[in-house]
């Protein structure tokens, strides 16, 4: 008798999460790698990183049967489900091409956080994390998105917009348009040049870096820092960010659920929406019943699998 297995993979700009399941929903084993966004990587990059991950993992499959049953006919996936960032059409031509991977499935990376949000009920997920993006379940079990357009477009709740903001300040006060902070010489520090830089070195720097959408939100975590130090100025930039995204998920929650904005769920999920002074400032301006979504996507993913 055949083991049988599943794999559920969460591909998105900044990494490439994938697990594999026994019957049971356990879990197996885990592969982690690079983003795999086409829009981000190209098609043909993130076309390797998504077949090395699923290889790895159906290797595993196979190796885990093996110790089981030395002597019986192998593992099999009955199951793939991927859920990925960049465009549809290019993960649904993937999935078709491949073989060795039982019944393919593709979603948007959103479903996953949807799932974790609402546990499949209609709802909404608010997700912050290097993009962004809000997700809807309607009442009649339509799946909706808004956002997440990717980093050129903004981004607003993101490690990239809260990146781009700061630079933007770095910029200004270069100019002497701002008053110096902490947050310029974050930006400085991380470009290593002294306070005396003019700002088209800055710009320089970013617009002629090999992976500006990265190298951008990168900076994310250390202006989180920043305001936990109580620094003022990376505050008001991460919670602007923040507001923003909120209230794009206000619009899709009145046009989905007119008669129910006050009590739909509505889960922040992502390390910016969900720090504890950003959540805070959000539920105390928000007529959504927000709360925090702390499992990682790749736990909406399991869920899903395992109920499918």
């Amino acid at each position: 008798m055949n083991s049988s297995f599943k794999i559920g993979v969460d591909g998105g700009g900044t990494k490439t999460e994938c697990i594999l399941i026994d019957e049971s929903g356990s879990i197996i084993a885990v592969h982690v790698g690079v983003g795999c966004n086409p829009s981000v990587v190209g098609p043909e990059q993130a076309r390797t990183i998504a077949l090395a991950a699923l290889d790895s993992l159906r290797a595993r499959a196979l190796s885990q049967a093996a110790t089981a049953a030395p002597w019986g006919p192998g593992a099999m996936i009955e199951s793939t489900m991927l859920c990925m960032a960049g465009s549809r059409s290019f993960w649904q031509s993937f999935a078709a091409d491949l073989t060795g991977f039982g019944k393919v499935t593709t979603f948007d990376d959103s479903l996953p956080v949807l799932e974790l949000a609402t546990h499949g009920k209609p709802g909404i997920a608010i997700h912050g994390g290097t993009g962004s993006f809000v997700a809807a379940r309607a009442e009649d079990g339509t799946l909706h998105y808004a956002g997440g357009h990717g980093w050129r477009f903004g981004d607003a709740g993101s490690g990239y917009d809260v990146g781009r903001r700061i630079v933007s300040r770095a910029l200004l006060e270069a100019q002497g348009c701002a008053d110096p902070s902490a947050v310029g010489e974050l930006v400085r520090e991380h470009i290593q040049v002294g306070p005396d830089t003019d700002a088209s070195t800055i710009a320089h720097y970013f617009y002629h870096h090999k992976e500006p959408n990265r190298d951008i939100a990168g900076l994310a975590p250390a202006v989180l820092q920043l305001m936990d130090e109580g620094d003022p100025v990376a505050r008001e930039i991460v919670i602007n960010s923040a507001i923003e995204l909120l209230q794009l998920a206000t619009q899709v929650a009145v046009r989905l659920f007119p008669d129910s904005v006050e009590t739909v769920r509505a889960g922040l999920s992502g390390p910016i929406l969900t720090h504890p002074a950003v959540a805070a400032v959000l539920m105390a301006n928000s007529q959504l019943s927000l709360i925090p979504v702390e499992e990682k996507p790749i736990e909406g993913v399991r869920r899903l699998l395992t109920s499918a």
